[in-house]
């Protein structure tokens, strides 16, 4: 057996740092023999990892982050060790009332859990308070067609400041949440009554519109913008180099705390843009901590995963420019000191929709995200792309209902 304990990581400086930190405040509390490896990847080398490679049922890895968007295939392919037996012997810290029932749900099957909170906050508008919203300043837009005329007014190229930057890259993840939320902005929705995508609607057809229009303004948006994924576009946002740009919570806080960021003290948050006459929306996707089905290290892997939900590790993950998932994080006096609109967080979340558990959903995401870089990338009509991409969807959907029956 081997002396090591082996976490795969999400990608994230405040990820990675926080592992570190905490696994040596976890051996020095516990006198664990293990050595930590930990092992930061991308989101497609993650899931090739974790899934195509079986590496959780395989015993590759003791931890992993896992993204609530493949807790359904977790639970399909018996990937992840439930949780469940060890919660109740030896739950975690306040656990479960220190955390919101949103924030519990998702990785539940029956009485089975298949991983722990570890990162949080829900997508948001994150803009610069030194541009935006102040007196003599444009005001914080509240629909998208505010929202493209307020960023073409405060880009500054030549000052290498634009005025809205997107995460554009096509992994499966970014682009399908940004339409999602265009979608549901508009009043469409994703997904009908028997869970199949809908593809070739009018509101489909307006978000994937006005996206394109968005990421062909190449006076107004950053430039770099399809080669930015979430992280990276949160990273020049702490550089100063956007206004605005619809993301998660946490990089919203991450350009408060990085130590170099460029727009510490200018930051605040916003309901994400609508469509006149629709609601606002948001996104709750989290990351979890859960232990793979093949580890030979299990009781230790759960120990650690338990020391990373306490109080202490969740609000030094926060301050380290990740968002902690506890309420008494969220409540938190020097939390909300460091991170001044910390306590818009719970109205986010009040917005805040979740996508189907669909074991198969990576795949269908691979449609949308196809969808959406044709129409960035090609002038074909948008009309055509939606019913092309709903054909692919109805064929993957068939597919899947005959390999389950």
């Amino acid at each position: 057996m081997r002396n090591t304990l082996r976490i795969a990581v999400r990608k994230f400086g405040p990820f990675e740092e926080a592992i570190q930190r905490e696994w040596q405040r976890f051996a020095a509390d516990t006198g664990c023999p293990l050595q930590l490896e930990a092992e930061a990847l991308d989101l497609h080398p993650l899931h090739e990892a974790l899934f195509e490679k079986e590496g959780l049922r395989r015993g590759d890895w003791d931890v992993a982050f896992v993204v609530t968007d493949w807790i359904a295939e977790a639970e399909q392919e018996g990937a992840l060790l439930d949780l469940a037996p060890f919660l109740q012997a030896a739950p975690p810290e306040d656990y479960p009332v220190g955390w919101a029932p949103s924030l519990l749900r998702f990785q539940q099957f029956g009485c089975r859990v298949l991983g722990l909170p570890y990162h949080d906050g829900p997508e948001c508008l994150i803009y610069r308070t030194d541009l935006l919203g102040g007196h003599g300043q444009p005001p914080v837009p509240k629909t998208w067609e505010e929202f493209h005329t307020t960023a073409r007014s405060l880009s500054q190229p030549r000052e290498s400041r634009w005025g809205a930057l997107f995460a554009a890259y096509p992994d499966g993840h970014n682009t399908v949440y940004d339409f999602c939320l265009q979608l549901w902005t508009r009043g469409g929705a994703l997904f009908d009554f028997r869970e199949r995508l809908q593809l070739d609607t009018p509101a489909a057809r307006e978000a994937l519109t006005f996206h394109r229009a968005m990421l062909h303004d190449s006076g107004t948006i950053h430039p770099r913008s399809r080669e930015f994924d979430s992280v990276q576009s949160g990273l020049a946002f702490a550089r100063g180099e956007a206004a605005m740009m619809v993301n998660w919570f946490g990089f919203s806080a991450l350009a408060e705390t990085l130590a170099d960021s460029r727009v510490k003290g200018r930051v605040a948050v916003a309901p994400i843009p609508s469509a006149p006459g629709h609601e606002t929306a948001s996104l709750n996707v989290y990351w979890t901590l859960g232990i793979g089905a093949g580890s030979p290290h299990a009781d230790i892997a759960y120990a650690f995963l338990k020391h990373c939900a306490g109080r202490q590790s969740d609000r030094a993950l926060t301050l380290g420019g990740g968002i902690g998932c506890r309420v008494s994080t969220w409540c938190d006096p020097e939390v909300n000191r460091a991170i001044p609109f910390y306590h818009a967080l719970e109205t986010i979340h009040e917005h805040a929709r979740e996508l189907p558990r669909l074991p198969h959903f990576a795949r269908l995401a691979t449609t949308i995200d196809g969808m959406v870089m044709e129409a960035i990338n090609t002038a074909r009509p948008v009309s055509a792309i939606c019913t092309e991409a709903q054909r692919k969807a109805d064929a993957q959907s068939s597919a899947t209902h005959v390999q389950t029956e």
